[in-house]
Order: structure tokens, then sequence, then C-alpha cells
């Protein structure tokens, strides 16, 4: 037991260390078992928080692993039905899922919005909604395409969080020039930035810092976040100047 405490304690104060986790305004249920794992739970503000918090606590000393259950406190809820709407609607738009297979399960049952055949394929997208929780599972042919569909349901309003479970076949390996590449593809991607060519990105360790120049600090907050909602990313420094 005290073991644990120690543990539980020592994550708590690096946590509050650090500004954007806001422990004081969201406050962090932590718990850790004998096993070293801690579990941590409860609403924060951002996926920024939400990330950070998960990275802080994986690095502090005698964690062994953490479990994740932190969501994010959104504005305006919105139904299951509405975001799986607007869901439906980001995938089918999205041009490098265009040869996907796109599947949704409403009221327990899967119904194909797009099929492709099996021989032209790049990954077979099953998704699901549950109290504000998105779900995307079955494969894609790379980790951009895994990376991009996550970003879209981050990008749907109302979520609360992402778990995704895409599979890679084949496997493929993972690093920081894949991170940069999804990042550029989404940049791309994001109607709200309209000079993604303005932005630098360079990756280390799965840090992304951001460099160049937009028009507006909205411009700037959103490339970060767009940063944020990757699936591997584990801090995100923006340098981005605004003029």
């Amino acid at each position: 037991m005290q073991s644990e405490n120690r543990i539980v304690k020592a994550v708590h104060a690096e946590l509050e260390h650090d500004s954007r986790i806001n422990l004081h305004r969201w406050p962090i249920r932590l718990e850790a078992g004998d096993d070293h794992v801690l579990i941590m739970a409860g609403d924060v503000e951002s996926v920024a928080a939400k990330k950070l918090a998960c990275w802080i606590a994986g690095k502090t000393p005698e964690v062994r692993d953490v479990v994740d259950r932190l969501q994010i406190a959104v504005a305006e809820p919105r139904s299951d039905g509405e975001m799986l709407a607007i869901l439906e609607t980001l995938l089918l738009e999205a041009r490098d899922l265009k040869n996907c297979t796109l599947r949704v399960i409403k009221k327990g049952q899967s119904l194909t919005l797009q099929e492709i055949s099996e021989d032209d394929a790049s990954g077979d997208i099953v998704v699901g909604v549950k109290a504000g929780v998105v779900t995307l599972g079955g494969w894609v042919l790379s980790l951009s395409h895994k990376r991009l569909a996550g970003v879209l349901a981050w990008w749907t309003p109302g979520c609360r969080d992402v778990v995704n479970e895409l599979e890679i076949l084949p496997p493929e390996q993972d690093g920081d020039g894949e991170v940069s590449d999804a990042l550029s593809l989404v940049l791309e991607m994001d109607p709200l930035i309209p000079h993604p060519g303005q932005i630098r990105i360079q990756t280390h360790h799965y840090v992304v810092t951001l460099q160049g120049l937009v028009n507006t600090q909205a411009e700037k907050e959103r490339a970060e976040q767009d940063a944020w909602y990757l699936f591997g990313v584990n801090n995100v420094s923006n340098q981005i100047a605004v003029g």
C-alpha cells in the first residue's frame, strides 16, 4: 500500500507542474495497484491535457503502465447518432480514404456506407460511437490512414475520446517521419488551415515541433490541435509565429 500511495503522490506532483493540465480546475483521479499499473480517470479540458497527463505519468519512476480513462469535457454535447452522422460524412469525403470500405455500427448492426472490392481496397474501417466515444476498428493499409481516420474522429463535434484499434496490414514500421507525413496530410485537409505550406513540421521521439508563419492566432492553435490529435504524439511545441 505504501508503494501505491507513493506512486500516486509522485504522479500528482508531476501533473501539478504543467499548467496545460490544470489539476485545480480539472482534477484527475489516480489509482495505483500493487502491480504498479496506474489508472487515470476523469474529465480534462483538451486532448493536449489528456495526452500530456498520460505521458507524464508513464515517465514517472515505478509506474509500469498507464490505463487511460480520461475523457474530454465538451462544451456542446451531441447525441451518438448526431456524431455518427457527421463522422460518416467526414470519412466519405476524405480523399485518402476513397479506396477504403466504410462500415458503421448502428443499434448493434453493421451497415455498409461504402464498399470497395477486396483486390482494390486499402482498408476496411468499422466505426461506432457510444456515450461520445468513437471507436475505430478493422484494418487500413498504412499508418497515415490510421492517423487520418483518428483525426477525423476527433474533428467530430461532441467527441470525448477516440479508441483507435485499426490494424495496419501488412504491418508497417512507425517512426518520427511517419508522424510528420501524417500531420502534413491532415493540415492540407483541414479547412481551418488556409495555407498549410507555411507551417514546418519536425518530429523527434514523437514530440512534434511546429514552426512557420500563419495569419491568425486561431490558425496557430488549430495546427497545434491537429498535431495533438495524431495517434502516437506525446508532446507538441508550437513555435508558429502570427503575422
